[in-house]
């Protein structure tokens, strides 16, 4: 069978696909989200650190610039000198790389959220096939990774070049200033000028998130056949599920049939249905229903009986009542004590009778079952 087509493609990814893309490190992402939340950050650091920031970065200039006797005559003081400097300079750039980095940590779970996959870290070779490597550098997708790169180079640029020009008098009046004035001030101009490229680049991140998101769905779109698949190994194949059902039934019907040669008594309709019951004194509370069946396993349980000498007894609205109301296993209902009594007691009498001769017990007939647990042939034939 040929491929199937990205067109043929037209059902949407179900639950389960989602998870094993997720599973294989496949979760949506948007670089562009991550460049804007990563410079959004570093121009909310300058802004709030800019004054700070400047003193210190001037102040450990003016350590830097400054030459004595003893460094001249003592390189461990040049040394030392060189420590100071460095420790004042990343005691005042911490607090914007420590904002930095959990703004890396946390920009790319805002599209897909928290993902560890092993998977996705698992050496694939196939990676490292240079024809496959060329298809995807000339590819449709390839293609427009490049023109969207170009056109946002291009915007940011643009954006940058208005932006930088508007202050260029202000820029160039910072080398008339004294350094501790002039640092302050060049870090809330660069904070500025990253906070107007940072709303540009919002609004790409505002096209490119969507289109992320449709892009992902639309890669793990499935086709119809993916559906009935995935349903299959999901749910199971359903002829495997029937005849698992069959082996079962099978199974429950050969245990049922091992309890007929035990039962006291089979009762029948004579021909449709067939119910065989137990009564153990002492360790029953009721008579239990251990087989019942109609046609032709209700003639399995005649022939069983027969086999194994178990009395039966037709009594079709007993039989037909205790086969409606009643599960393997369960209590005869109140309603049939009296009648289900009456057989039990004709049962015993003909036991005794087989054994001991004398005259033979009479069979019961006309057995009261009430209303309610009535059930005829015409009431089976439209339940």
């Amino acid at each position: 069978m040929a491929e199937e087509s990205d067109l043929e493609k037209t059902e949407p990814a179900s639950e389960r696909r989602l998870e094993k893309a997720r599973e294989e490190g496949n979760v949506a992402r948007s670089r562009e989200l991550t460049t804007f939340v990563m410079l959004g950050t570093a121009c909310a650091g300058l802004w709030l650190t800019a004054q700070s920031l400047g003193t210190s970065m001037s102040g450990a200039l003016r350590r830097g610039l400054h030459f004595d006797r003893a460094s001249a005559f003592d390189p461990s003081h040049m040394l030392a000198q060189t420590g100071l400097m460095s420790l004042q300079a990343m005691t005042a750039i911490g607090p914007l790389f420590a904002m930095m980095v959990v703004a890396a940590v946390l920009a790319p779970m805002m599209l897909g959220g928290w993902l560890f996959s092993t998977k996705s870290a698992a050496p694939n070779f196939g990676k490292l096939n240079p024809l496959a490597g060329i298809g995807r550098m000339f590819s449709t997708q390839s293609l427009a990774e490049l023109v969207k790169a170009l056109a946002k180079s291009a915007l940011i640029g643009g954006v940058a070049w208005w932006v930088v020009s508007r202050d260029i008098e202000a820029l160039m009046a910072l080398m008339a200033q004294p350094a501790q004035y002039a640092l302050p001030h060049a870090m809330v101009l660069v904070a500025k000028h990253c906070a107007l490229i940072a709303a540009t680049l919002f609004l790409v991140a505002l096209i490119d998130v969507p289109f992320q998101l449709w892009s992902y769905y639309r890669k793990l779109r499935m086709s119809r056949e993916d559906v009935r698949q995935e349903h299959k190994e999901s749910e199971g194949d359903p002829h495997i599920k029937a005849a698992i059902r069959r082996q079962q039934q099978q199974m429950a019907r050969r245990r049922m049939m091992s309890e007929v040669p035990k039962a006291d008594i089979v009762l029948t309709n004579p021909t449709h249905f067939a119910v065989a019951l137990k009564y153990q004194e002492g360790g029953m509370g009721a008579p239990r229903v251990v087989a019942k069946g109609t046609e032709l396993v209700a003639a399995r349980i005649r022939e069983l009986a027969k086999e194994h000498k178990v009395a039966i007894l037709e009594a079709p609205p007993l039989a037909r009542s205790l086969y409606r109301h009643t599960k393997l296993g369960d209590e005869i209902p109140a309603g049939l004590y009296t009648a289900v009594a009456e057989v039990l007691a004709w049962v015993y009498q003909l036991r005794r009778w087989k054994a001991e001769g004398g005259e033979a017990p009479r069979t019961p007939t006309d057995l009261p079952v009430p209303a309610e647990l009535q059930y005829t042939v015409d009431t089976a034939a439209h339940a």
